[in-house]
């Protein structure tokens, strides 16, 4: 993602097989300050990425030439690290909680409002600005960098989603306090209960088998109430 604090138009990749989509999501994105691209397919998602490497993108799970949980996993092979908003038909829970374990950050239903779009592009933008906190982070051997999106544990770098390090952020600046499920969907997410606390939980179970590999676990579960960081040994 590029580093965007110029003030320019963030720019926004838009990637959907129905043309009255693209040219809806292209109209409307526009009118509303965002430089846009456009791809109906897989292929031309890729190459438009690797040329223009998005602040962020609007992904369509149901493409032609692959599904979008497969475009979300190419876009980080080729360095794009864009958040990413899926856009899906399908109703299942277990659906859009892969889109969002696969690299997207969030997910708006068909069909759905322009002005949900919107906001959520908001939100997704305001969470993951690179200049938002400059200020470098430390827990016990635990390293977060707001500056430059870096993470570290023991000294070996661990690589996060944006919203894995949005998620990790919040929970380093309330070390050793309890936070709920509901504080997190509001602080890390922008919103509140309507949405599936599963979510949360799978979002806690990603960070925790990348920065619990090899090392004593840092992120504790209370039950009944919410989730916790924790150096070994805290409060027995």
């Amino acid at each position: 993602m590029k580093d965007n604090r110029s003030g320019s138009a963030p720019s926004v990749l838009v990637v959907d097989d129905e043309p009255y989509i693209l040219d809806l999501l292209g109209s409307a994105l526009r009118l509303n300050g965002f430089e846009v691209y456009s791809a109906d397919d897989a292929a031309t998602a890729l190459a438009s990425a690797r040329l223009h490497m998005p602040d962020i993108v609007v992904l369509d799970v149901m493409l032609p030439d692959q599904d979008g949980f497969t475009v979300a996993q190419r876009l980080r092979n080729i360095g794009c690290d864009a958040p990413i908003l899926f856009l899906t038909a399908r109703d299942a829970i277990q659906d859009r909680l892969t889109g969002l374990t696969v690299g997207g950050d969030d997910y708006v239903s068909k069909p759905f409002s322009i002005e949900e779009v919107v906001a959520r592009l908001r939100t997704i933008l305001r969470r993951t600005t690179r200049d938002a906190d400059p200020e470098r982070l430390q827990y016990a051997d635990l390293i977060l960098d707001p500056d430059s999106h870096q993470v570290w544990r023991d000294g070996e770098p661990v690589i996060l989603s944006p919203t894995e390090f949005e998620l990790l952020r919040y929970l380093m600046l309330n070390a050793d306090k309890v936070v709920s499920r509901s504080q997190i969907l509001e602080n890390v997410w922008g919103i509140g209960e309507r949405r599936n606390s599963r979510v949360v939980e799978t979002f806690i179970s990603h960070l925790r088998q990348k920065l619990d590999a090899g090392g004593t676990p840092l992120i504790h579960t209370t039950r009944g109430v919410g989730y916790i960081l924790r150096r070994p040994g805290w409060g027995i």
